[in-house]
C-alpha cells in the first residue's frame, strides 16, 4: 500500500468522490460520510479514540470545496461548513470504500 497513491480524484455526482489509484483500482466516496469519518484530533478523541463529532451535527447537505495533497500520503480535504484539518492518508481513504477494478 505505501506505493500506491491517489492518481486522480473526479466528483461523480453531488455527493460522491470518485477516486482513482496508481493501481488502477477505483473507489467510490460519499463526501458526507467523509465528513462524519474525519480523522483529526477535533473530530476524534487522540487519546481514546473515541468520536468527538456527532454524526447528526454534520448536515447532509456538507460539500468539499478543496482537496490538497499531503506529501506523497495523504489527502486534506476543505468542506464547505468550515472544517479543514483533517488529514485523509491514502490507506484510510482506501478502506473507506469498497474497490472497484478499473474495467468496471
Amino acid at each position: 500500500m505505501e506505493n500506491i497513491r491517489v492518481q486522480d480524484i473526479t466528483q461523480l455526482d453531488p455527493k460522491t468522490l470518485g477516486i482513482l489509484w496508481t493501481d488502477g483500482k477505483k473507489s467510490a466516496l460519499d463526501v458526507v460520510m467523509l465528513r462524519r469519518k474525519c480523522p483529526c484530533a477535533a473530530c476524534i478523541d487522540e487519546w481514546s479514540h473515541e468520536p468527538r463529532l456527532k454524526p447528526e451535527d454534520v448536515k447532509d447537505t456538507v460539500r468539499p470545496v478543496k482537496i490538497e495533497s499531503v506529501g506523497l500520503y495523504a489527502l486534506t480535504i476543505h468542506f464547505n461548513d468550515g472544517h479543514r484539518t483533517g488529514i485523509y492518508t491514502f490507506k484510510y481513504l482506501r478502506d473507506l470504500a469498497p474497490l472497484a477494478s478499473s474495467g468496471d
